[in-house]
């Protein structure tokens, strides 16, 4: 075979969309041919870790409805912190309910990658008048009294739905560990309504020590394993989603000594 048939049969198997140093680490996004399954499959990586799949999307989209199943309303606002491929919050912009929808996502690169259309099927989330793409540190934002949308600082959303570290004790970058602490949830929790649910996609099987941390903070925590065929072994796969609601009575407001204080307790 001929070196130019060749590469063009590799090229067509697999292709580096994009590729970028960022604060976290190199980051790329990559497109290969699955021969068994007959499909293109996207895949991005930071360094050396595999961070999202397109071809196991099930808890993704389940953390979506798990995250809005039993929100009372038809004006819902929600923020999905960590947009990757985008199955997540394209789920979510889906369901009729949802009145707004603000994505953060801490990398650039990764809107670019849905503005720019490199990926299959962004045309119908960012061009969505009810969703905004929000370039921020989802973390440093949950931390602060000013949130998660820029244009309307302490607004307060219906459901907050998070899927960026792998776990909750396995981390992309250590300044993360503290939002998965009763304080960091109290600070997340000022971000919801009266009876708002946060919701969070894991790689781990359901863990007693994070789901007895959650009961600290929330009137309701429950943990769904969300199974699905894993087409590359042959077997059954699963992640984990966490759904912890508030009760419905109101809150004080929160003064900025009372913000501050949070972290103590």
């Amino acid at each position: 075979m001929r070196l130019a048939q060749r590469k063009s049969d590799l090229s067509a198997r697999f292709e580096e969309l994009a590729w970028c140093e960022t604060a976290l680490g190199a980051i790329s996004l990559r497109r290969r041919r699955e021969p068994r399954l007959k499909v293109d499959v996207y895949e991005a990586k930071l360094g050396d870790e595999f961070l999202m799949s397109s071809l196991f999307t099930v808890g993704e989209v389940e953390l979506a409805h798990l995250g809005l199943a039993g929100l009372p309303g038809r004006d819902l606002d929600v923020v999905v912190g960590g947009l990757g491929l985008g199955y997540t919050a394209r789920t979510v912009a889906e369901d009729p309910h949802v009145r707004s929808l603000v994505v953060v996502e801490a990398l650039g690169e990764v809107i670019g990658w849905h503005e720019s259309r490199v990926l299959p099927n962004s045309a119908g989330l960012v061009t969505n008048p009810r969703v905004r793409l929000v370039h921020g540190d989802f973390f440093a934002m949950a931390a602060a009294p000013s949130g998660f949308d820029p244009e309307a600082p302490e607004r307060r959303f219906h459901a907050v739905l998070v899927d960026i570290d792998h776990t909750p004790q396995h981390v992309l970058h250590p300044s993360h560990a503290a939002f998965y602490t009763v304080a960091g949830l109290r600070r997340l929790a000022h971000h919801l309504h009266p009876g708002g649910v946060f919701a969070l996609w894991s790689d781990d099987p359901p863990e007693t020590h994070f789901s007895a941390v959650l009961t600290e903070v929330f009137a309701s925590v429950q943990s769904h394993v969300v199974t699905f065929p894993n087409p590359l072994t042959g077997e059954e796969s699963a992640n984990t989603v966490y759904v912890a609601r508030l009760p419905l009575a109101q809150r004080a407001t929160v003064t900025s000594t009372r913000w501050n204080s949070l972290t103590s307790e």
